[in-house]
């Protein structure tokens, strides 16, 4: 008779937990969007809704990192949860993306204005969610 010694396979220490891996994603993305108003006012673009008031430059920033880290929140609770966290982290996702660019149409904001927030938007979703997707577990089918 003879036996096979096996020898444990380490764990893997180079993949930091998910919400590490969105909130560099959350900069990033911050970082792009506020890139792409500052392009955009730059080259006239206004982001002044029907009262006259417009999108200061920060708040983009500001509130691409807020609805990032909201984002970072959901791929944490489906990785835990989810019996198919990437597959339902990225339907969530596109849902809440399209949902998004209600208030770019619907706010009185000028065509030039609503395509720019419409594609800080994609712009963002294209940095934080294929990071996270890729730190969830991969759904069996």
């Amino acid at each position: 008779m003879t036996t096979t010694a096996t020898t444990p396979v380490p764990a893997r220490t180079d993949r930091l937990p998910v919400w590490k891996h969105g909130l560099a994603a959350s900069v990033g993305a911050s970082i792009a969007t506020t890139a792409i108003a500052a392009v955009a006012s730059a080259a006239g673009v206004t982001f002044a809704g029907p009262d006259g008031s417009s999108i200061p430059l920060l708040g983009f920033a500001q509130l691409t990192m807020l609805f990032s880290l909201i984002g970072v929140g959901i791929a944490a609770v489906l990785a835990r949860r989810a019996r198919r966290p990437r597959s339902t982290f990225v339907r969530t996702c596109v849902a809440l993306l399209v949902l998004s660019f209600v208030p770019d149409l619907t706010f009185g904001f000028d065509g030039a204005s609503a395509a720019v927030l419409i594609l800080t938007h994609v712009a963002a979703a294209t940095i934080v969610v294929p990071t996270l997707a890729r730190r969830l577990v991969r759904d069996n089918r």
